[in-house]
């Protein structure tokens, strides 16, 4: 695995994938490089003028690439079962599935459908998608979901008498603890996947300290110039590009050795930049208990069950 760059990708022709999150930062270069090596790939995007942008800027870099924008807001259940109703319709297997998208650090709010945001759009939403896609990839070899976590996991906990801060809320504790769902999350479908005997598997990745617009938006939500010439600081000075940071989910959807159940990251000094290696998470990821209840609890918040693996 070392030094593993986005030139190492094996061919993915014959490959659908969907990357959500893909008009910017890391969403977009996963996208643009799994086109890059044959995939079709599907753009899911809250707002689709910059998705077509970003569709316009892969074209450019890539001629010929199979690229579309579908609408897909996670911050809404309803515009996830359009999508994934959509998708179904036009593509009938699946063979990838990147979760990507989020939000982070920013200021209480809820989604439509009245969870906190970080948690609604980062875990909730990718849950419910994924339960509702999963069904044409079971049955795919090679077929891979790759779920996005951080570094943020580490301090997270999962309060389940407050999973929507309604009594305390911060923002980065809030981020935290959606990116522990995440890793709950991926290692729990993981376990089912197994015990199903399905070929699917699911994985994890992190992409250290990326430079993105994300860092941007907590800041700008809150009008702090102070906080948004932080981040600024902070991107030049110590992150490293969006190119860099792509890699892990980029190895962990496509690198023929990966395994369900492993999580990727950067290979420098406490995981923060370089290139892909698996890497560990923390006890409380792996804690079965914790992610048995989760699935409970987001099944019950989203409506969405998996039939797949009913039985």
């Amino acid at each position: 695995m070392a030094k593993w760059s986005a030139r190492d990708i094996p061919s993915q022709s014959g490959r659908v994938a969907v990357v959500t999150g893909a008009n910017s930062g890391l969403g977009l270069v996963t996208a643009r490089e799994l086109a890059r090596a044959g995939a079709r790939v599907v753009m899911g995007c809250r707002d689709t003028d910059r998705g077509n942008a970003s569709r316009s800027q892969v074209l450019a870099q890539v001629p010929g690439a199979d690229v579309e924008v579908r609408r897909l807001d996670l911050a809404s259940l309803a515009s996830v079962r359009e999508f994934a109703d959509r998708l179904h319709a036009d593509v009938p297997a699946l063979d990838l599935l990147v979760n990507n998208a989020g939000v982070m650090a920013i200021p209480r709010q809820l989604t439509e459908d009245g969870f906190e945001q970080q948690f609604g759009t980062n875990h909730l939403g990718h849950f419910a998608l994924t339960g509702l896609l999963l069904p044409s990839m079971v049955n795919r070899a090679g077929s891979r979901v790759v779920t996005v976590s951080s570094a943020a996991h580490k301090p997270g906990r999962i309060d389940f008498d407050d999973l929507m801060g309604e009594r305390s809320y911060g923002k980065w504790s809030a981020y935290n603890q959606s990116k522990l769902a995440n890793l709950l999350f991926a290692y729990e479908l993981q376990r089912r996947l197994e015990v199903s005997g399905m070929a699917t598997i699911s994985v994890a990745a992190h992409p250290g300290y990326a430079a993105t617009n994300l860092q941007q938006v907590g800041p700008r939500m809150q009008g702090s110039r102070i906080g948004g010439l932080l981040m600024s600081i902070g991107n030049s000075l110590f992150a490293q590009s969006d190119e860099m940071g792509a890699l892990p989910q980029l190895y962990a959807a496509t690198a023929p050795e990966v395994r369900g159940g492993e999580y990727f990251g950067p290979d420098g000094i406490g995981e923060s930049r370089g290139h892909p290696k698996r890497v560990d998470s923390t006890k409380a990821s792996k804690d079965a208990a914790a992610a048995r209840r989760l699935w409970e609890v987001s099944e019950d918040m989203t409506g969405v069950r998996y039939d797949v693996f009913a039985g």
